[in-house]
């Protein structure tokens, strides 16, 4: 065979006294889609970003083309024709889509004068592959999806023989991840190499080559995914069986009809109108929908992120003057955002001051200090109920996995003991492991008496985990789907506004 393209040999990696990498080595072969999994903290980001020239390893050796390089910066990577897609948006927000597309040609540019009709020009070529975006438009007024785009966009800009794809589907409506695989495909029809991050096994299985395996920093294996299942990624992903990635959902003796949480005509007359939702007691509600729906934007408005102009909302029957997120969680009230290293953490504080950062009211004494030994004793306690790992307490939460520091991000609403909790995509670009351990976890809160309203748009985990799922078209409740009627085909019809017997026209009119 020929030269592998790329040739990892025996990479090692350390922080500290954790080891991130031990003895991995990997190949890939030009005009190849090799997916790489394994749980969060496996170490694939750390060996992407190795290979990115993000980080430097400690040991081990790196071969492009049969040659061995030292990969001292992201510069260099690129000059070797190695590009990465952050998992994570680094996009400059106050800057238009087309200078963050072109950014880095443009620091490199020498002349004082910047031709900006001929910037907008080739950026509106390569964005409109994608979406058609105005290019014009400032990242900062951009969907989670869009600026998920534009970070695609700027990749494709590069000159590269191989380019690294890291969960590049968290953020994409069904559609956009359509349109990326046939520019993906593209690209390994013109022999450009592909490593692929994702924990969708169907994506996977559709999409690439071979697939290598990750467990603890370790090598587990490398196989070709036509001689492989899912349940065998799985199975080698996490070293033991998955049986219930579902926890059982709510039986018919624990139904109380008690409401929590209450919402009546709800409105912000600008995305979204006359919404009505009741909670009850011990169950979890589901919210889906398209992206761009108006879900978030309706939680938002719950919980005192958003201004709303009509309707009520009542807790335990209780009206609620809810005009703040402070307001909300003095009610009990909390939301997870979607956007976990943007509003659901703080990346450079420790686990502990995430933990405690809604209660310090509880935690402070007279003098305005905080109790550092009750901070900890909070921190040890739910660090423990939501088996996070960790060094300890005092570990920055950067320095932890992404389904870690989305246990950080839960425990820090847990510890103000709410009656409801809203959470916003809440395993996004979390592995399948991590996923099993969350959603018990919201099925033991839903049991324990707290109120649950998660909003997904991964549809099997509304289905799998929800015991009823309201889908959102357009601003307003297009339907309401009991356990007995949730099915794809019933969310997918409501939320695309698609009656049963249009779809099956149409579903005619595409067969002849």
């Amino acid at each position: 065979m020929p030269k592998p393209v790329l040739d990892i040999h025996n990479v090692t990696k350390h922080f500290g006294a954790v080891k991130a990498l031990t003895n991995v080595s990997f190949s890939l072969h030009r005009g190849e889609i090799h997916a790489i999994c394994g749980e969060n903290g496996a170490g694939k980001s750390t060996l992407m970003n190795i290979i990115a020239g993000v980080l430097q390893p400690d040991e081990g050796e790196i071969l492009v083309e049969g040659e061995a390089v030292k990969i001292a910066s992201p510069s260099i990577a690129q000059s070797f024709g190695l590009g990465l897609v952050h998992q994570e948006i680094a996009l400059c927000p106050d800057a238009s889509i087309a200078e963050n597309i072109f950014m880095a040609a443009t620091s490199r540019q020498r002349s004082f004068l910047m031709d900006y009709r001929k910037l907008e020009r080739k950026a509106q070529e390569v964005m409109n592959r994608l979406a058609p975006i105005d290019v014009r438009r400032k990242v900062a007024d951009l969907s989670i999806s869009s600026q998920q785009l534009v970070e695609i966009a700027k990749a494709l800009t590069l000159d590269c023989r191989v380019l690294i794809f890291d969960e590049p589907t968290a953020a994409l409506t069904e559609a956009e991840t359509r349109i990326l695989f046939d520019i993906i495909r593209d690209l390994k029809a013109n022999g450009i190499s592909i490593i692929y991050i994702s924990h969708r096994m169907a994506e996977i299985f559709s999409l690439c080559d071979r697939v290598t395996v990750l467990r603890d920093g370790r090598y587990v294996s490398t196989e070709r995914v036509a001689d492989v299942t899912p349940d065998d990624v799985v199975r080698r992903m996490v070293g033991r069986e998955i049986t219930q990635l579902y926890p059982p959902k709510q039986q018919s003796a624990e139904v109380s009809g008690e409401t929590i949480l209450s919402v009546r005509g709800l409105g912000d007359r600008s995305r979204f109108l006359d919404i009505n939702i009741e909670l009850n007691k011990g169950e979890i509600l589901g919210i889906g929908g398209l992206i761009g729906s108006g879900r978030t934007e309706i939680a938002e408005g719950i919980c005192g992120l958003r201004a709303i102009t009509d309707g009520e909302i009542r807790l335990h029957g209780q009206v609620q003057a809810i005009k703040t997120y402070t307001d909300a969680v003095e009610a009990g009230i909390v939301y997870l955002s979607e956007d976990r290293k943007g509003s659901g953490v703080f990346l450079d504080m420790s686990i502990a001051q995430n933990i405690s950062v809604l209660n310090l009211k509880a935690l402070t004494g007279h003098l305005g200090l905080i109790n550092a030994r009750g901070e900890a004793q909070l921190a040890h306690a739910f660090a423990q109920r939501l088996n996070i790992r960790m060094a300890n307490i005092d570990t920055p939460v950067s320095a932890l996995s992404g389904g870690n520091q989305q246990k950080v991000a839960i425990a820090k609403q847990l510890a103000v003991q709410p009656k409801v909790i809203l959470m916003d995509e809440p395993t996004r670009g979390i592995d399948v492991g991590a996923k099993s351990e969350i959603h018990l976890l919201l099925r033991d809160l839903a049991r324990s008496g707290i109120g649950i309203i998660v909003i997904s748009s991964e549809l099997p985990e509304l289905l799998g985990l929800c015991d009823r799922v309201l889908v959102i078209r357009e601003g307003t409740i297009a339907g309401e789907l009991g356990a007995d009627e949730m099915t794809e085909e019933a969310v997918i019809r409501l939320a695309s506004g698609v009656n049963q017997s249009e779809q099956t026209r149409l579903a005619t009119d595409h067969a002849a």
